[in-house]
């Protein structure tokens, strides 16, 4: 998950015109029928849809990004960069696992066993946190399935921790009441893998291919015999154009730029194992780390997906449409198919639809250099984010980086523990809250920061005290300062000639003080409390005659 840079929205105008063309692989359906009812693989059919209240009252999700890759706890993009002859994790797999030719990442899985996983203790520290629904990671772009996944034999009922992860998960969000959410991510595992084509350049084994092209004929006598390390891998290919540069994948995201095209084999397998997915859990969200839907515009697997997905949803729902659907790098009209995820990052005005930002306290897959150095965003830091977002019309889903052995470290808890303590006071100013009219003011309101690709404009903006932030429930409205008051609040769009009701009373959530202010064409003023409930950011709660 990285930034694939501003060219990716040329690519995506060439690539659209691609849509239609005949050269589009159109998956077979026949294993995993498509689910009959209002929606139809197109986008035209998919503009139906309606984001659920119930999605648009949450607000607040809490997300395991949590497979294989956080065993060796080196950080993002282990099964790719650990084939990159140089880099920091090919010099750390090769000094703990051994040279890749030998030991690949399919090593790595199997040396994955979540010995210490407690999916309920989990679950409830997040719901204790505020969450309102749970995402777990269904797969990554290595490919590995992390349920007894009918198409994929490199699954984790039968390597690692031999265990149905995500039907666990499901348990436990089942357990706490939490809607659940699943993300794909291995539609690009076809590029993403590339790299375990590759070969040394230097050294005693230069030349000698590493593990990505090895066979089921290979596996005689080894603990992965009876697999085929093509299914995993998913490198019987030729490679994409410049995969040489291990970060060209990022303009090829969109499948164009040179990049290679999936086979129809691999699109109908992945279509599939998605398909496989959603029948066995029925998830309440589904997230898709693609440009719009996976495998789009060279394939329409993605669209045949969608439809699925609402339409059984609805069949499981009495009718009603209570899925939430997300995709990256929407135009507009996509926008209104599903829900725009914005990466680590969050639009700088108030968005007219219904939005989500998907971001983590530290790296994506744990790092114990993130630990180590205390790189992680502070509970204070996550708050100004959920706050900031919410007043923009969007939800805030936040990755927790799971350790290989399925516990997390006490500095995740403290933070936890610290979300938890600002919700259990200012939580109303959160749930069920809609925009108001402005999302805030203060010295960053104005400023432009705009969304590269996915997002990635994130921690650009630095706030202060002088922030303040709004949103309302009914005829309630909150405003809540980004800090904590040094003087007097001063609330410019709340002046006489701004609202059309008068102020009647304000409070200061979690502090029973009687407060002290006035209401002229100019401004609000708020005497700066006596005291305040936390060290994060206070909240306004107004009443209006």
């Amino acid at each position: 998950m990285k930034n694939i840079g501003l060219i990716i929205i040329a690519v995506l105008l060439n690539l659209n015109l691609m849509a239609q063309s005949d050269n589009q692989v159109l998956v077979n359906t026949d294993n995993e029928p498509i689910k009959t009812g209002k929606f139809e693989p197109t986008w035209e059919s998919l503009q139906q849809y309606k984001v659920p209240e119930w999605f648009r009252n949450a607000k607040f999700g809490i997300w395991a990004h949590w497979g294989p890759q956080c065993q060796p706890e080196q950080g993002d993009w282990y099964a790719r960069f650990m084939y990159d002859e140089g880099s920091r994790q090919y010099n750390w797999h090769l000094e703990n696992y051994g040279h890749p030719s030998k030991v690949g990442f399919k090593e790595v899985i199997h040396d994955w066993k979540a010995e210490n996983w407690n999916p309920e203790k989990l679950v409830a520290l997040y719901k204790r946190a505020g969450a309102q629904y749970f995402f777990a990671m269904a797969n990554h772009h290595d490919n590995l399935d992390l349920w007894d996944s009918k198409y994929q034999e490199w699954n984790t009922t039968r390597v690692g921790p031999k265990q149905d992860i995500i039907g666990e998960w499901a348990k436990a969000a089942k357990k706490y009441d939490l809607p659940l959410g699943l993300s794909v991510h291995a539609a690009h595992a076809w590029t993403w893998m590339e790299t375990s084509q590759r070969s040394d350049k230097k050294g005693k084994l230069a030349g000698i291919s590493f593990d990505g092209k090895l066979t089921k004929e290979d596996g005689k006598g080894t603990w992965w015999e009876g697999l085929d390390p093509q299914e995993l891998y998913s490198q019987n290919h030729h490679l994409s154009k410049g995969s040489e540069s291990v970060g060209r994948i990022h303009s090829q995201w969109a499948w164009g730029n040179g990049a290679s095209i999936p086979s129809q084999d691999y699109c109908d397998k992945f279509y599939n194992r998605t398909m496989d997915l959603i029948n066995q859990y029925n998830p309440d969200l589904l997230y898709f780390d693609d440009t719009a839907l996976p495998l789009y515009p060279i394939s329409d697997a993605g669209l045949q997906i969608a439809a699925h997905y609402y339409n059984n949803n609805m069949a499981t729902h009495e009718g009603n449409l209570e899925a939430a659907l997300f995709g990256k790098v929407l135009t507009d009209d996509q926008k209104k198919c599903m829900i725009w995820d914005v990466e680590r990052g969050a639009p700088d005005k108030i968005q007219a639809d219904v939005w989500q930002t998907c971001t983590c306290i530290g790296d994506w897959h744990y790092n114990r250099s993130t630990y180590d150095h205390n790189w992680y965003k502070s509970a204070k830091t996550v708050i100004h984010m959920l706050v900031d977002i919410v007043s923009k019309n969007g939800n805030l889903l936040l990755n927790i980086p799971v350790r290989g052995d399925g516990t997390i470290d006490e500095k995740e808890i403290e933070i936890l523990e610290g979300i938890a303590d600002w919700m259990d006071i200012n939580k109303e100013s959160i749930y069920d809250t809609r925009p108001w009219k402005k999302f805030g003011e203060g010295p960053v309101a104005d400023q432009d920061n705009p969304i590269n690709a996915q997002g990635f404009n994130e921690g650009k903006i630095k706030f202060s005290e002088k922030d303040i932030r709004f949103n309302q429930k009914g005829k309630i409205l909150y405003a809540t300062i980004l800090g904590i008051p040094t003087e007097d609040i001063v609330i410019t769009s709340l002046a006489k000639e701004n609202v059309k009701q008068k102020i009647k009373k304000i409070e200061m959530l979690g502090i029973d003080e009687k407060l002290t202010w006035s209401q002229t064409n100019d401004s609000l003023v708020i005497r700066k409390p006596e005291n305040c409930p936390n060290d994060i950011a206070v909240v306004f709660k107004m009443f209006f005659k």
